[in-house]
């Protein structure tokens, strides 16, 4: 949705919400893209090896996804003028032989978004987005909490 007018919006108000596939191949490229080759994103047996489950994705990959939400909403990515977050859970990517988590390999993230805090003179939308996936068991869980991106309108 493009041309997001400022007065046609109500806190509380659902911005959408979405699914986003995550591999084991999106992370290679992730890797290729940003320069982080850190073997916790690719590498089962260190994974495993360091505590964790398993392979999971680059914290900067579930954000930059996440936030895609609110980019297609407002329609212009130079909008956001402020995303932060925290997180609380790794994303678990499971190799396509299907070791843990869903289907056939990967994961899913799903985000949901909502105008949480409305500013009348700077004419910007705080945008609360809810962004979960299943961990090894297949349980959703948060995998960021505050997860707030500011937005400008004109």
């Amino acid at each position: 949705m493009a041309n997001v007018n400022f007065a046609d919006l109500t806190k509380g108000q659902e911005i959408g919400s979405t699914t986003v596939a995550v591999t084991r191949a999106d992370l290679v490229k992730y890797a290729g893209a940003s320069g982080d080759f850190n073997p916790i994103h690719w590498n089962e047996r260190f994974a495993t090896a360091v505590g964790l489950p398993g392979v999971i994705a680059h914290g900067m990959f579930t954000m930059g996804a996440s936030v895609q939400l609110v980019t297609d909403w407002v329609g212009d990515p130079g909008a956001i003028i402020d995303y932060q977050t925290r997180f609380t859970k790794p994303v678990l990517v499971p190799d396509a032989e299907g070791e843990q988590g869903p289907g056939e390999g990967g994961n899913i993230l799903s985000i949901s978004g909502k105008i949480a805090a409305l500013d009348d003179e700077a004419r910007t939308a705080r945008i609360d987005l809810t962004v979960t996936a299943p961990d090894a068991d297949g349980a959703d869980q948060k995998v960021l909490v505050k997860a707030q991106a500011l937005v400008q309108l004109s």
